[in-house]
């Protein structure tokens, strides 16, 4: 029985979707349909958590439209989900990142990861 549930799940599994953590801001691309017609709606925010493993995974994204705190929990392996980009990579020190909902203004940044890309203009 075990053997039937996994093999199905790992026929759903996006292999290639997961490439962020906790703190990054991303932009969730989804489908969204109103009747007869489809659309694809723009999401971006911060990633608050993530929530479970394997087929079952969510993440939650939150972002401020109008002053307000709008937060949404996605299934991370939902057919949903066109596509999911990391706009900024974040530095923290926590899994969950629940205190930003209290935090208002510059309080409630999160600092970005510098790249460790070298230069190859050395002045001699």
């Amino acid at each position: 029985m075990q053997n039937i549930i996994k093999q199905v799940e790992s026929e759903q599994i996006k292999s290639d979707i997961k490439n962020f953590n906790v703190g990054d801001t991303v932009r969730v691309h989804a489908k969204i349909i109103e009747g007869t017609k489809e659309r694809i709606q723009v999401f971006e925010g911060i990633v608050i958590r993530f929530q479970n493993g394997g087929l079952n995974e969510t993440f939650t994204v939150r972002k401020l439209s109008s002053g307000i705190g709008v937060e949404k929990t996605w299934p991370l392996h939902s057919p949903k989900i066109v596509k999911i980009e990391t706009v900024r990579k974040g530095v923290v020190r926590r899994a969950k990142l629940f205190y930003l909902r209290n935090r208002v203004g510059k309080a409630a940044k999160v600092k970005e990861a510098i790249s460790k890309k070298t230069s190859n203009n050395v002045s001699e």
